[in-house]
C-alpha cells in the first residue's frame, strides 16, 4: 500500500474529529502533545486464530450496476488448521445467503448455518481431521454499497468493492468496477478468513459485458462469449497469497504490454492515455530485474501488471500480479515532465517480495509490509539515479516522520492499536524505511542483501513477525541483534543528541561530547554505531564509535585545530541532533563534504541567518549552481536575505534559472521567488514567456507571478488556460479568480466541475467556496446549490468534507454580513439587510444538517457529531 498524496492532510483532519522538495509536502512543525503507546500496555492485538486453513477459493461473480450488487458463487476448500473441528466460521459483510452446502463429490448437500451479517458460521456434516479438506458452497448477493463506510487516513473507505459510475449518468468519468481488501474489506464481496495470516489459491470467473476488460490475480486461462450477449472471464491464481490481496478490476481499458523474463507485464488504463501508459508506469521491467537481482530471490509470480481506477480510496496497492493505482499517477506526456509515478511503482512493485510472497502475520506488524516497501524506494532510486536521489528520499522520509512525531511515538511493531488503520502512517512507511537503512549501514550491503535473500526463502508463501526478520539477520551475521530491534521496532521514539566539541590546544585533543536528552521515562537509551569524520591538517580521518551512555565525552588525537567535525557522517540516524557548528564550519562542511546531506544540512543550518556580505552568502549563491537539482532546491528556499536586499546577482542568477535549468521544479521554484522579492518589467515580460513552458509546474508558478504583478492583466492571461484538462492548472487558476469574485467568472467554476475529479476536486471545491465568499449575492447562493451536491454525493469522502467546510465557510460569512448590518442599525435598509443575511445563512444551515443527517461514512459522521 502505496500512502496517498493528500495522507498528511487526512492525519491533520482526523487529530481534528509516495516527498520533498519534489513531490508530497510536509506538514509544518507544531507543537502538539505527545502518545505513547508501549507494547507493555494492557490492549494486545494478537495475530489472529486460525481454527482451519482455507486451501483454494473459487468465485464466480456477476454485477448488478443499477443496484451495486454483486452475484457470487464460492467455492471454498479448507481443512481444520490443527485441532478436529465440526463447524467454520466465515467474515462475509453484508451479505444475503441464498444457499450454503456442503460439496462431495461435485455434488451439493444443504449445510446448517447462522449468519449475523458480519459472520457466517457453517456446521460441517462431520468432525474433519486436519488432513482432510472439506468443501463448502455459499451463493450470495454481496451489498458493500449498503454498509455503513468506515476508513482511515490511509486508506479512505472499507466498503472493500466499488462501482464507478454505475448509472453513466457522469460522461466525463468511465464505469468501473474495483475492490480495496487491505486491510479486511475483501469479505465485503466473498466469503473468507480475512486476516493476513491465511493464504490460498483463487479461481476467478467474472461474467461482464462485451466491452470491458477484467483483471485479476494471475493468468487469464480463457474468455468465454455467453448466449446472452455477456464475457466470462477466468482468471487464475495458482501460488497461494493472503485474503486481502485478492482483486477484480473491470472497466474499459486499453492494454499495453511489456515481457520480462517471459512473463507479462501489462499496463491498464482508459483509452485516452494509451500512448503514455509506459511513461506512466516507468521503468517496470528494469524495476523486475533489479529487484530480483539485488535480492537473489526471482520475481515469483506468474504476471505483473498495473491497472488505474477512478475515485481510488488509497494511493496504490499491491494486489498480487494486479496493482491498482489511483489516478493521480495516470498523466499525460506533458504532466509527466514534471514527475510521474515512479516511486510508487517502486513501492508497489518491492511488496510483491515483502507482503505478498512473505506476510506479516497480523497488522501491527505491518512494517515488514509497508517498510520495506518504502525502502524499495530508495534502493530504485540509488540503482538508477545514483545516491544523491536516493538520500534526498530518504532525508525527506525522517522530516515526514519527525513531523508525525510531535503528536504521536509508538513502537514500530504496535500490538496496542485503537484501530487497523492507524499503523499506516508515517512510523510503519518512513521510519520502518529509515531503519532498514540503519540496519543495512550497520551490517553492510553483502550481509544485509544475503539476511533478506535468507529471510524470504525461509519464509516464502508464510506469515511472520519481526523476530523472523531478527533471526535471518542473526543467522548470517552471527551476531546477536536483539538489542537493534528492541530499540528501533519494539520501543517507541528516537534519540534527541546534543553534540559539542572543542579543541584542548595543550594536548591537540579533540573532545567531542554526546548526550542523549531524550526523556528516559519513556524512550531507550539508544546504542548507536556511527562515524565521525575529522577534518584536520587538510585530511579527514574516519572514526567509528558505539555510542551506549546518555553522555559520552571521546577524545580524538588531531594534528591541528580542526576546521570541521563531521557527526553521523554516514547520515544515516534516524533522530534529531543539535551541533554546535559555527558558519565557518558549516560553509566548510558545504564545500568539502561528500554526500547530499553534508551541503543540505549546511545550507539548512545557515538558514537565512547570514548578511549579504558573508561567506555564507556566497556559499548560497554557489549553491544555486548546484550539479545536484534537490541541492539548488534547498537554496532557493534559504535565499531571503539577499531576496529582501533586492541583490541584483540574485535577480540575475534566479532569472537564468528560471528560464534554462533543466529541471522544471527548479523552474518553477526560481519564479516564484523573483516574484515574492522582485517587481520590474523584464520580470513580467519572463513571465509571460513562461506561460508557454510545457511544464505545467512552470505554467502554473508563471501564472501566480503575473497575477501578483499585474492582477487585471492575469486574468485575461488565465482565460486562454481554462480548457486545460490538468488539474493543477485549473486549481491555479480557480486560486487566482477566487480572489476576485467576479460574477462573469462564475461560468469557468461551473464547466470545471464537469471536468475536474479525483484529489483535484478537494483544492478546487476550496477555492469555488472563497470564490463565493467574494462574490455577489445571487452568484453565491446559486454556488451553494452545487457545493451542496458535491457535500452530498462527491466521492472519496474526503471531497465531501471539502464541500462541507466550504458550506460552513459560506455561513459564516453570512453571519458576518449580518452582523455588520446590524452594527449600521440606523442606516435605511440595514434591517432589512440583516435579516436577508440572516434567512440565507439559515438556508445553508439548513442544507448543512440535511447532509449531516444522511451521511453514511464512518470517518464523516464523526467529524460532524452524528455517530
Amino acid at each position: 500500500m502505496k500512502q496517498s498524496s493528500i495522507y498528511l492532510v487526512f492525519l491533520f483532519v482526523l487529530s481534528l474529529g509516495c516527498k520533498t522538495p519534489e513531490g508530497t509536502k510536509t506538514q509544518k512543525t507544531v507543537d502538539l502533545p505527545v502518545l505513547i503507546v508501549k507494547p507493555s500496555e494492557e490492549k494486545y492485538n494478537a495475530s489472529r486464530t486460525r481454527t482451519y486453513d482455507i486451501v483454494h477459493t473459487k468465485l464466480d461473480v456477476s454485477f448488478d450496476w443499477n443496484k451495486k450488487h454483486l452475484l457470487g458463487k464460492a467455492n471454498i476448500t479448507a481443512h481444520p488448521y490443527f485441532y478436529p473441528t465440526s463447524n467454520v466460521e466465515f467474515d462475509a459483510r453484508g451479505f444475503d445467503i441464498h444457499e450454503v452446502a456442503m460439496v462431495r463429490n461435485e455434488r451439493k448437500y444443504p449445510a446448517t448455518y447462522t449468519y449475523d451479517g458480519e459472520m457466517l458460521k457453517i456446521n460441517l456434516d462431520r468432525e474433519y481431521k486436519r488432513t482432510e479438506n472439506f468443501e463448502i458452497f455459499v451463493d450470495y448477493t454481496a451489498k458493500p454499497d449498503e454498509l455503513p463506510e468506515g476508513g482511515n487516513a490511509a486508506i479512505t473507505s472499507d466498503k472493500g468493492l466499488y462501482f464507478i459510475n454505475p448509472d453513466g449518468s457522469d460522461k466525463n468519468k468511465p464505469k468501473q468496477i474495483w475492490t480495496q481488501g487491505e486491510t479486511t474489506s475483501n469479505s465485503t464481496w466473498f466469503p473468507t478468513f480475512d486476516s493476513p495470516n491465511e493464504r490460498m489459491s483463487v479461481d476467478m470467473y467474472m461474467t461482464v459485458d462485451t466491452n470491458y476488460v477484467t483483471l485479476s490475480n494471475g493468468t487469464l486461462v480463457y474468455s468465454n462469449l455467453n448466449s446472452n450477449g455477456t464475457r466470462t472471464d477466468y482468471w487464475k491464481q495458482e501460488l497461494p497469497h493472503a485474503p486481502y490481496l485478492v482483486m477484480m478490476a473491470i472497466g474499459e481499458y486499453a492494454v499495453v504490454k511489456d515481457t520480462w523474463r517471459g512473463k507479462t507485464v501489462g499496463y491498464y488504463v482508459e483509452p485516452a492515455f494509451k500512448k503514455d501508459a509506459r511513461g506512466i508506469f516507468s521503468n517496470t521491467p528494469e524495476m523486475l530485474e533489479f529487484f530480483s537481482n539485488i535480492l537473489k530471490y526471482e520475481y515469483p509470480w506468474d504476471k505483473y501488471s498495473q491497472v488505474i481506477v477512478r475515485d481510488y480510496v488509497s494511493g496504490a496497492m499491491e494486489n498480487t500480479g494486479a496493482v491498482i493505482y489511483g489516478e493521480f499517477v495516470q498523466l499525460t506526456e506533458r504532466e509527466m515532465l514534471d514527475g510521474n509515478g515512479e516511486e510508487t511503482v517502486a513501492h508497489e512493485l518491492f511488496h510483491h517480495w515483502f507482503g505478498d510472497l512473505v506476510t506479516c502475520e497480523s497488522w501491527a506488524n505491518i512494517p515488514l509490509n509497508e517498510s520495506f516497501a518504502t525502502y524499495g524506494e530508495y534502493l530504485w532510486n540509488e540503482h538508477k539515479y545514483g545516491p544523491e536521489k536516493a538520500d534526498m528520499g530518504l532525508n525527506n522520509d525522517l522530516r515526514n516522520y519527525l513531523n508525525e512525531a510531535q503528536h504521536k511515538r509508538e513502537p514500530l511493531i504496535r500490538y496496542g492499536y485503537e484501530n487497523e488503520g492507524d499503523v499506516f502512517d508515517s512510523h510503519s512507511y518512513q521510519k520502518g524505511g529509515r531503519v532498514l537503512h540503519m540496519l543495512r549501514t550497520q551490517i553492510g550491503d553483502d550481509a544485509f542483501f544475503s539476511a533478506l535473500n535468507l529471510y524470504l526463502t525461509k519464509n516464502k508463501f508464510s506469515s511472520v513477525e519481526i523476530h523472523n526478520l531478527r533471526l535471518a539477520v542473526e543467522e548470517v551475521t552471527g551476531e546477536d541483534f536483539n538489542w537493534f530491534f528492541n530499540q528501533w521496532f519494539l520501543n517507541a521514539g528516537h534519540p534527541e543528541l546534543e553534540i559539542n566539541w572543542s579543541y584542548a590546544d595543550s594536548t591537540k585533543k579533540e573532545i567531542v561530547t554526546i548526550e542523549q536528552k531524550q526523556d528516559l521515562g519513556k524512550y531507550p537509551l539508544f546504542k548507536l554505531p556511527l562515524a565521525i569524520d575529522i577534518y584536520s591538517g587538510g585530511q579527514v580521518k574516519r572514526h567509528n564509535v558505539i555510542l551506549t551512555k546518555q553522555k559520552e565525552v571521546l577524545e580524538f588525537d588531531v594534528v591541528d585545530k580542526p576546521r570541521l567535525v563531521n557527526f553521523d557522517a554516514q547520515k544515516v540516524l534516524l533522530g534529531t541532533k543539535k551541533e554546535n557548528k559555527s558558519k565557518e564550519e558549516l560553509v566548510y562542511q558545504y564545500a568539502n563534504g561528500q554526500l547530499y546531506m553534508d551541503r543540505y544540512e549546511a545550507i539548512e543550518g545557515i538558514g537565512g541567518n547570514y548578511s549579504t556580505t558573508s561567506p555564507s552568502a556566497e556559499m548560497i549563491m554557489n549553491a544555486l549552481s548546484d550539479p545536484f537539482y534537490g541541492i539548488r532546491l534547498i537554496a532557493i528556499k534559504n535565499i531571503d536575505p539577499l531576496g529582501k536586499n533586492k541583490e541584483e546577482k540574485l535577480r540575475l542568477k534566479l532569472m537564468e534559472m528560471a528560464q534554462l535549468d533543466e529541471k522544471t521544479s527548479v523552474r518553477a521554484a526560481a519564479i516564484k521567488a523573483l516574484a515574492k522579492y522582485y517587481s520590474d518589467e523584464e520580470l513580467i515580460r519572463l513571465y509571460q514567456v513562461a506561460t508557454k513552458d510545457q511544464s505545467y509546474s512552470v505554467l502554473t508558478a508563471a501564472l501566480e507571478a503575473y497575477h501578483k504583478a499585474q492582477p487585471d492583466e492575469a486574468l485575461s492571461i488565465c482565460h486562454e488556460f481554462e480548457s486545460e484538462t490538468s488539474g493543477k492548472v485549473l486549481n491555479t487558476i480557480a486560486a487566482i479568480y477566487a480572489k476576485s469574485g467576479a460574477p462573469e467568472l462564475n461560468t469557468f467554476y461551473n464547466n470545471t466541475f464537469e471536468k475536474i475529479g479525483g484529489f483535484d476536486m478537494y483544492g478546487f471545491v476550496n477555492s469555488y467556496g472563497k470564490y463565493l465568499s467574494n462574490a455577489s449575492d445571487e452568484t453565491r447562493m446559486k454556488g451553494v446549490t452545487k457545493i451542496g451536491e458535491v457535500a452530498r454525493t462527491g466521492e472519496p469522502w474526503f471531497i465531501r468534507m471539502s464541500a462541507m467546510q466550504a458550506l460552513n465557510d459560506l455561513s459564516d460569512k453570512y453571519k458576518e454580513i449580518e452582523n455588520e448590518a446590524k452594527e449600521k442599525s440606523k442606516i435605511p435598509g440595514a434591517a432589512a439587510e440583516a435579516d436577508q443575511a440572516a434567512k440565507k445563512r439559515k438556508t445553508i444551515d439548513d442544507l448543512i444538517a440535511d447532509i449531516k443527517k444522511n451521511e453514511t461514512n464512518n470517518n464523516l459522521k464523526k467529524m460532524y457529531g452524528t455517530e
